[in-house]
């Protein structure tokens, strides 16, 4: 698995803030495909099928 570089706190408050805004930009009505969509793109841009499915998991963690 390639370990990618981590984003610092404010690097990951500003992705926090672009996915709310863009999750109310869908709408409640087209989150589930928005969310979809990003995460292909994202699993495309990490080319490393295994270490999104580490990722899967662990967003699966607590909910």
């Amino acid at each position: 698995m390639n370990t990618p570089a981590e984003l610092p706190i404010e690097g990951l408050e500003t992705v926090y803030d672009t996915l709310a805004q863009a999750i109310d930009q869908a709408g409640p009505e087209k989150t589930a495909l928005f969310l979809v969509k990003l995460a292909l793109l994202n699993a495309n841009a990490l080319a490393d099928a295994a270490l999104f499915q580490h990722h899967v998991r662990s967003a699966l963690q607590d909910l």
